[in-house]
């Protein structure tokens, strides 16, 4: 089996499509312009990896749930244009193996197309500086730690949970709120209790993905994950 490329653009689908034939170790079996067409190749032809962009017309995010539903073994490569923290803790979490910006240099794809069929994940330069920025651990990211079961948050766990996003420590919180850093550290600990989730990472990534903060206060936030 070889690779399907999913992108709603003609131009990039004949683009990647190029760059990919010359390298003779790679095998182009399809491309798909929108979810249905991607998913009926996948079901008729098989594929190994697909290259995506989940953000262009015709496609989501949910794609990625479905295809691997039908095929585990199919590794993503999402090439979006995109990059904020969110699309990508959000990509990682369906099942996104690297991810690499539409800007990046041909190279840069093609490695990271290489090193995905070999098993290993690959970020080009730009995504590797918005993770660095904001202290994400890609390997630490529960991809099973939500579930559609509801989250009972009280207001002032929600409160704490802003702060800690926006990358507040826990005396800055408790000056801030006019409690005991004690306080503060129990709320913590039950926050991640309930959420799930191992350390503040994961409150980050909770934070942002329920919207509760935009990433870009936590991106640039110097404390954030500390």
């Amino acid at each position: 089996m070889g690779i399907i490329i999913a992108d709603s653009n003609d131009i990039m689908r004949i683009g990647l499509r190029t760059v990919l034939s010359n390298d003779s170790s790679l095998t182009i079996v399809g491309d798909a312009q929108n979810n249905q067409e991607l998913l009926d190749q996948i079901k008729s032809f098989g594929a190994s990896m697909v290259l995506i962009d989940f953000t262009s017309q015709g496609f989501d995010i949910n794609i990625i749930s479905k295809v691997l539903k039908y095929d585990a073994s199919v590794k993503f490569v999402a090439i979006t244009p995109d990059q904020s923290a969110q699309t990508l803790v959000d990509a990682i979490r369906s099942g996104v193996i690297s991810y690499v910006k539409k800007d990046c240099e041909l190279s840069e794809i093609l490695d990271a197309v290489k090193e995905t069929k070999k098993g290993n994940r690959f970020f080009c330069g730009q995504l590797l500086e918005t993770i660095q920025r904001a202290n994400i651990d890609v390997h630490d990211i529960d991809v099973d730690g939500f579930t559609c079961e509801a989250v009972i948050l009280t207001e002032r766990e929600t409160e704490i949970i802003k702060f800690i996003a926006e990358g507040l420590t826990n005396i800055q919180i408790a000056e801030s709120l006019f409690l005991s850093t004690h306080t503060i550290n129990t709320h913590r600990k039950n926050i991640m209790s309930k959420l799930g989730v191992r350390n503040t990472a994961g409150i980050v990534m909770y934070a942002v993905k329920t919207e509760l903060v935009h990433p870009n206060k936590f991106l640039f936030a110097p404390n954030a994950l500390n």
